[in-house]
């Protein structure tokens, strides 16, 4: 059960007195939340707080982070920058490297799909994640979509593609991204349930930036196959092999949810013209998509 503190309790666990930790509150600098009148502290996210270094957390207070969208990327997403007015960029680098970036405020939200070799229960990776990251003891987790993952191959799938243990027993090509990516640390995870690894494939060099980039060499001949969404394997023309289905979903820090970018993006959600592209695009279950998953 989540361990709430006072004032007075935080006071003391902090080591500050009671007239700073007010002051810290009315600037937005620490975790709190107001029940019935009464200023409530969460322990876990007082830890993360302080782990995650007070100059640096009031620091960031004090500067907006740039209008951008970092992290995963994704087709209907990317559409949705473009198409919701919201002015947001995008810079896609991988989860881990959007959450990272998002902790530092170099982006406004960063769009992840995480998953965890050790993680007990795969469709709360991304909460988990968040959770427990240094600096972001502020951060809201939204919904964005349920994503089919699979291996892509080219039209016909001219090598009977079905399965990962497939492509390693008969040394196919496959196409890789980065260190960090969703799609490669679901590879590693798909990998070890079948009780293998990276050295067990014939890995296509240099990695892929973006899923796109993925089915682009599997298009031009450089892969045989490789892991992305549906969405990526349609608008490239190319065959799917179903694996998973797992959540996409947004972070951004409490303070800037309302702002106008991220406020235009997460209202055009809730528009018939989204949700007919995701329809177009294929692959998306937009049950989820809009829901507030956390709130550190």
């Amino acid at each position: 059960m989540l361990e709430l503190l006072t004032t007075e309790e935080t006071a003391a666990y902090l080591r500050l007195s009671e007239r700073k930790l007010y002051e810290l509150v009315a600037a937005g600098a620490v975790p709190c939340s107001k029940v019935t009148g009464r200023w409530l502290f969460p322990k876990a996210a007082l830890d993360r707080w302080v782990a995650s270094g007070l100059p640096d957390g009031l620091k960031s207070l004090e500067e907006s982070a740039p209008a951008i969208v970092g992290g995963s990327t994704d087709p209907l997403l990317e559409w949705a920058l473009r198409e919701s007015g919201s002015g947001l960029a995008s810079l896609p680098e991988g989860s881990e490297a959007g959450l990272r970036r998002l902790a530092r405020r170099e982006i406004m939200v960063a769009a992840i799909h995480l998953h965890a070799l050790e993680a007990a229960d795969p469709s709360t990776a991304n909460i988990d994640a968040v959770a427990h990251a240094p600096g972001l003891h502020d951060a809201v987790v939204i919904g964005f979509a349920r994503r089919e993952q699979g291996l892509l191959v080219a039209p016909g799938n001219p090598h009977g593609i079905e399965d990962l243990p497939q492509v390693a027993s008969r040394k196919l090509r496959v196409a890789q991204r980065q260190e960090g990516a969703g799609a490669q640390l679901l590879l590693r995870l798909l990998l070890a349930e079948a009780k293998l690894t990276t050295r067990n494939i014939k890995p296509v060099h240099p990695v892929c930036a973006t899923g796109t980039d993925l089915a682009q060499a599997i298009r031009a001949g450089h892969a045989d196959c490789g892991i992305a969404t549906r969405a990526a394997a349609q608008a490239a023309g190319l065959d799917f092999v179903p694996l998973v289905w797992e959540n996409f979903d947004l972070v951004l820090r409490q303070r800037d949810y309302f702002l106008p970018g991220p406020s235009a993006l997460f209202g055009f959600f809730r528009s018939d013209r989204f949700r007919q592209r995701a329809g177009e695009l294929g692959g998306y279950d937009l049950t989820v998509c809009g829901a507030i998953r956390l709130v550190a």
